[in-house]
């Protein structure tokens, strides 16, 4: 168990000669180009002042798309990355320079790193066994991880033998036998199908409460990041979006991007005007005027935000069939279950309305009209110009 401070962290990749740094330049201005990195005279800029206080046995999430500098930043951590400025303290202890062996960190790959042609146990008790740990506690330690993980029945088997959900448990129990002040995990889950995942994000959450460490965890699942994290941190292009609880995120979020990669379906995105009228504050989309709630006037008042074009965000489930709302045209009806998810669309765009299933509807014919609106507690309103929520 161990606090973990990144100050300012920077990870700049450096070109390899003056003809590969011509041409990543040139690639860099294409506007084909996916990646916003920044490039610089030094290099490409992959992780931007990163800087994040993590608690002594809190479990942070680094959460993102591919590329936006989360494991790069999680390797950093470990000492698998030199780092290019900044300072990385556990504990107090700067450990910029030192060893990863030194750095009293475990890490889990997402491809399980085993040995082929180790025994579940030998797997297992390869760390303590370069640390000439007596066997006795070799023993004792492999068997009470075993236990936790709930593979001890397999201890004797090697890795080809078992299935994937069988070999992230023994990466994991590799990594808790020697006890770590962090625990870094690298989307342990991402090779696993769906209902395995389930089960191992499970899995880990029960882990948490039996060992004593920190945890970073990276992943591109936003759904992993929700149920596991205390914290979370979504990245983009190198850089923090924002730093929150799950709940905090989900509710508060400060920009389009947050806005748009947390919650599952997507939240639905508008071009509509905010409208000031003294205290109060209106949306208006198509043919409805919806007031925000009092504390979202609060925060735009102190703000000093006045009318204008926005923005606006609503998610799928807070969005609410009505007579006489806002018109729209159903493209697709998908039954889920207990809700169905209605694809359709309004104002231009593609929207996503959850409608429970009870009272018997069950379909809706593909180009019927229907008619939605929302009420103004659940509305994030975000500035054309900057993309940031005008809340915040």
């Amino acid at each position: 168990m161990a606090t973990v401070q990144l100050k300012n962290i920077k990870k700049i990749y450096p070109f390899v000669s003056g003809e590969d740094k011509k041409a990543r330049k040139k690639k860099a201005e294409s506007p084909e180009r996916k990646s916003n990195l920044q490039i610089t005279d030094e290099g490409v800029v992959a992780v931007q002042e990163f800087s994040l206080d993590i608690a002594d046995k809190e479990f942070i999430v680094l959460v993102g798309p591919s590329g936006c500098g989360k494991s790069t930043t999680l390797r950093m951590v470990a000492g698998l990355e030199e780092i290019s400025a900044g300072e990385l303290l556990i504990d107090g202890k700067v450990m910029n320079d030192v060893a990863p062996k030194d750095r009293d960190i475990a890490m889990v790959f997402q491809n399980y790193a085993l040995y082929p042609h180790m025994t579940v146990y030998d797997n297992m008790a390869f760390p303590l066994k370069l640390r000439k740990a007596p066997k006795e506690e070799i023993d004792k330690k492999v068997r009470e991880a075993a236990e936790i993980l709930d593979i001890t029945q397999y201890l004797s088997r090697k890795p080809k033998a078992l299935s994937g959900g069988q070999r992230q448990r023994v990466a994991i129990g590799r990594a808790i036998v020697r006890d770590p002040a962090v625990l870094l995990m690298d989307e342990p889950l991402s090779n696993l199908d769906a209902k395995l995942r389930n089960q191992m994000r499970a899995e880990i959450i029960k882990l948490r409460e039996r060992i004593d460490t920190t945890f970073i965890y990276v992943t591109h699942d936003q759904t992993e990041a929700m149920t596991l994290g205390d914290r979370i941190v979504i990245m983009k292009d190198g850089f923090i979006q924002q730093i929150g609880t799950p709940q905090e995120v989900f509710n508060n979020p400060r920009n389009l991007f947050v806005a748009g990669f947390i919650g599952t379906p997507q939240m639905n995105f508008f071009d509509a005007k905010l409208e000031k009228e003294g205290d109060k504050f209106f949306v208006l989309l198509g043919n409805e005027k919806v007031e925000l709630s009092a504390e979202k006037e609060a925060r735009l008042l102190a703000n000093g935000v006045e009318s204008q074009d926005i923005t606006l965000g609503v998610r799928p489930e807070h969005i609410t069939l009505i007579e006489g709302g806002v018109p729209a045209t159903v493209d697709v009806s998908e039954m889920m279950g207990s809700s169905i998810h209605l694809h359709v669309n309004s104002e231009g765009k593609d929207v996503i309305i959850i409608v429970p299933s009870e009272g018997g509807l069950s379909h809706f014919d593909m180009g019927s009209a229907v008619s939605f609106s929302f009420k103004g507690n659940v509305a994030h309103v975000f500035s054309k110009e900057t993309e940031k929520n005008l809340e915040w």
